[in-house]
Formats: structure tokens, sequence, C-alpha cells
């Protein structure tokens, strides 16, 4: 590490092993520092109010919180943070949200190491980062007849929870990895089906499998 390091970096990720790849692969450019650490959403919140950070690398699959709602506190009390969004999700499926949400970036961790290095130094330089995928993909939607289809109707935490019962699992699974009620997944699963104008869990996930949400 770098003590006089130009772009002071955090890491929020749950695994280890993905925290220690994060660092192998950053260590020895001059001008990165990894200053903090954190395992959690409120983890990450409560270090940033505490340590300088310039950029926050994260996973949006945290086990407290929804990494949508991190990303929107964050921005919230840090502007100054920007956020890359590191993660094990599809591109497909969460970068236009991430991004919507306040995140500067989006990486999948298929990436080359050299991806996530080019996305830090472009991030420091106070621009956005997407892959030659992801920028086809938002060209290709600004005519696309597809563009208002129901799934964006859904909030972050509705399309996360209609995602968890597309995969099969039950609203008690949701409720335990989420870390909420069951009466709260089950308001969210009646306003998926009402927001979507499907009648039950079976049709929500043909509806996921027919348009790729899911394979």
């Amino acid at each position: 590490m770098t003590k006089n390091a130009r772009i002071k970096l955090m890491i929020v990720d749950p695994h280890p092993v993905v925290r220690a790849g994060i660092r192998f692969f950053v260590q020895d450019h001059i001008d990165y520092a990894i200053v903090a650490e954190a395992v959690s959403g409120q983890d990450a919140i409560r270090i940033a109010r505490q340590t300088e950070i310039n950029i926050m690398l994260i996973e949006i699959a945290l086990n407290d919180r929804n990494g949508m709602d991190v990303i929107k506190q964050i921005k919230r009390e840090f502007p100054d943070i920007a956020l890359i969004v590191f993660s094990s999700h599809r591109e497909d499926q969460y970068a236009i949200r991430a991004l919507k949400a306040g995140a500067s970036g989006f990486l999948s961790k298929q990436c080359d190491p050299d991806e996530l290095l080019s996305a830090i130094n472009q991030v420091a330089s106070g621009l956005k980062f997407i892959s030659p995928e992801l920028a086809q993909e938002m060209a290709n939607n600004l005519n696309n007849e597809h563009a208002n289809e129901p799934h964006k109707l859904l909030s972050d935490r509705e399309y996360q929870t209609m995602m968890m019962i597309a995969s099969g699992k039950s609203v008690s699974d949701i409720a335990r990895e989420l870390s909420l009620s069951v009466k709260t997944i089950s308001e969210y699963r009646a306003r998926i089906l009402i927001k979507m104008k499907l009648r039950h869990n079976a049709e929500l996930t043909h509806y996921a499998i027919k348009n790729e949400l899911v394979e």
C-alpha cells in the first residue's frame, strides 16, 4: 500500500477471497491505496463516516441490506465518494439500476483485472464506466419497444424479490436471506404481481425465464 496514494479505495464485499483478490491486483499500483474494507452495508456506511475514501468498490449482494439502498445512502451522505459496483450479478440485470441509484460504474466479477484497473482510473477522473456491451444495450433500448417492460416498473427491492421468487425461493427463504419479515416479503410479492399484472408465482417465473432474467 502506498501511503500517499492519489486514489483511496474501500472494498465492500462479504467474501474474503474477493477482497483478497482485489488487494492482490491493485497493491502494486502506486496511485491506489486500499484504506478500508467492509463485509456489510452497515459496516460500509460506518467506516465511510470515519475514513477518507475516494472510490468504493461494492458488491450489491450484501447480507444485511439491499446494495442499491446502501449506494443511495452513501451518495446522500458522501456525494464525493464514487461507487463502482463489482458484482456477481449479471450486468444486464442490475447495471442500469445501479447507475440510476448513484453508482459511477458497474463491473462483473468475470472481468479481466485490467478492466478493473481501467474502471478505477476512469471513475477517479470523474467519468462513468460501463462496458462496451452495456453501452450497446443502452443504445439499443433508446428506441426499443421493450424499454417499458413490466419488470422495469419495480422498485429495487421489489426487483430483487422478484428475481429470488423466480429462482424458486419461498417467501420465508427470501425473508431470512434479506433479514426482513415474512409479512414484508409477502407485501412485496403482492405489489410485484399487481404491477406486472400477473396472478401467481408460476406466471412470474415464466415471465422471468421468457425475458431471460433467470436461466
